[in-house]
């Protein structure tokens, strides 16, 4: 039955997702949803600091065939900007949004991972389309989250082969091996650490 309903609620955000991002033309995506909405606020940033959210950590890296496209996000609740394309693994990307109840069951997990496994394998998340970073903010603080998550808004990331698994609707995995390349993708709705280190074990080769 908790798989049943796990399985509808993704359907439910897969709806939302679509209907929030874009229609298509023939000349391609047409974004229906800027990315204007301010992730980073005194009252954002208070909130990221009770609830012990780690700040982004930008990379030092540069752009790679195959690997995070060129883009530069803000950081959810404030902190430095991140070039997606200066980031390096091994990692793990999660992309989740404040109304998405897969997310909210699963986060419990992930930062279980971060706290244990954080130092082998980063954790990121990225709030993706969503335009409520203080319902963000408040999931991330009802589920003890602190690993950090950078904001996308409008969802700029939807168009990005990347990223393609989130058009799938939400939670999402995204892996990044050591030299910058994406090299996998999976649905997310995991229920416990041991479900995340066999997607991690599957996706960049670390047992851990």
């Amino acid at each position: 039955m908790r798989k049943l309903l796990l399985a509808l609620a993704l359907v439910l955000c897969v709806a939302a997702g679509a209907f929030a991002w874009s229609s298509m033309s023939d000349s391609g995506p047409i974004a229906v949803r800027p990315p204007d909405v301010d992730v980073d606020t005194p009252a954002l940033r208070e909130a990221k600091a009770r609830i012990g959210m780690e700040d982004c950590t930008p990379g030092t890296g540069e752009p790679v065939d195959g690997g995070l496209p060129d883009m530069t996000l803000p950081c959810l609740g404030g902190g430095p900007d991140v070039a997606l394309a200066s980031l390096r693994g091994p990692m793990m990307i999660n992309l989740w949004q404040a109304r998405c109840e897969p997310c909210r069951l699963e986060m419990p997990a992930l930062e279980e991972f971060h706290q244990q496994y954080g130092d082998r394998v980063r954790l990121v998340g990225i709030d993706f389309n969503d335009v409520h970073p203080d319902g963000a903010l408040a999931l991330a603080e009802e589920t003890g989250a602190t690993y950090p998550s950078i904001a996308d808004p409008g969802g700029e990331l939807m168009v990005e082969d990347a990223f393609a698994i989130a058009r799938r609707g939400l939670p999402a995995f995204v892996f990044v091996d050591e030299t910058g390349k994406v090299v996998g993708q999976d649905s997310g709705g995991v229920e416990s650490v041991d479900e995340v280190r066999e997607l991690v074990a599957e996706h960049l080769g670390i047992d851990l």
